[in-house]
């Protein structure tokens, strides 16, 4: 099985493409399976060290099962194992993500992407048991914690990894974007996960924490700016990593509005991730599935900004990284 030790480089997180018509509340077979597929292959062939799919900005809790099934089929088909590929798998419920689980386990996942279920907030001998007996269920399916506090109402802080790691040996990288403890979390799992932040931090991570940083994640923009940093990072070149970051710093900047408000952001997250991957002109994201398919102007042009602005760097680094 995969190991914390081997996620490096740019993890690229993948939309689940909508059909016209998927922002209905009556609409069915919503997603874009040509688009999924050139999509994927397009992420391979770029260089991206792994996808992560059916997260938050995958539209995970908005997708149909029929609609979930026929994207990770297709998903699958496409990469056919030549990166590693974090599936999600989170429900309301224990007995659906066992099943959803299942499904990519016989569909050739790398892993599985989950959250908590979300209905009640978890307590923290109700999270690690969850992760416990997901581990004892499927001791052959590598776990990415999803660590998303603000999603699922769960702090996921220093406390909860040491246990987990104890009651959970499947679990094996993290979603994580909590630098204040990172320090703290890395000595308590002893190297068995790897912590893996959006682009816009993994600078600051590599900071605190210069040997355990070995991957960070992206949205569907191109991961030639985050493979990049990536490499910088791990020649140790200071200059050139500091440079990558500005220029990540320079393309999230107009959506702070969205991003440096937790309510705001817990409320637009799924809306500014489509709306900026494709804003960057490197997929076509389609409509947002309800009942989040609302949007006030501004955010949308703010994330508008960020898309392009990431387009920009795609171009720069494709032509540096040759």
């Amino acid at each position: 099985m995969i190991s914390a030790q081997d996620l490096k480089g740019a993890l690229a997180i993948m939309p689940t493409p909508a059909k016209e018509g998927a922002d209905r509340l009556d609409a069915t077979n919503t997603v874009d399976l040509d688009e999924t597929a050139r999509l994927s292959e397009s992420l391979v062939r770029d260089g991206a060290a792994g996808i992560m799919a059916l997260g938050t900005m995958g539209e995970c809790a908005t997708t149909a099962q029929s609609d979930y099934e026929a994207y990770v089929d297709c998903l699958l088909q496409t990469v056919r194992g030549r990166i590693p590929t974090f599936v999600g798998a989170t429900a309301l419920g224990g007995h659906e993500i066992a099943r959803r689980i299942k499904f990519i386990k016989e569909r050739g996942a790398t892993g599985t992407l989950l959250g908590i279920p979300m209905w009640q907030p978890a307590t923290l001998d109700m999270a690690v048991k969850f992760y416990g007996d997901v581990a004892q269920t499927f001791p052959d399916v590598p776990i990415m914690v999803y660590a998303n506090p603000r999603a699922f109402r769960f702090a996921f802080d220093a406390d909860f990894w040491g246990p987990v790691v104890a009651k959970a040996p499947t679990v094996m990288s993290a979603k994580f974007s909590s630098k204040a403890i990172l320090k703290k979390v890395v000595e308590v799992t002893r190297g068995r996960v790897n912590f893996v932040p959006p682009i816009g931090l993994a600078y600051e991570f590599a900071q605190i924490s210069p040997e355990t940083q070995t991957t960070c994640w992206i949205p569907s923009v191109g991961p030639q700016v985050a493979i990049a940093l990536m490499k910088a990072l791990a020649a140790r070149d200071a200059k050139q990593a500091k440079a990558v970051a500005d220029d990540i710093a320079w393309a999230n900047e107009p959506h702070h509005a969205i991003t440096g408000s937790q309510e705001i952001f817990a409320s637009y997250n799924i809306q500014l991730e489509k709306v900026l991957m494709a804003a960057s002109g490197y997929c076509k994201t389609g409509p947002i599935r309800p009942p989040y398919n609302v949007m006030p102007e501004e955010f949308r042009k703010a994330a508008t900004e960020g898309g392009q602005r990431y387009a920009q760097l795609r171009e720069k680094y494709s032509k540096l990284l040759g």
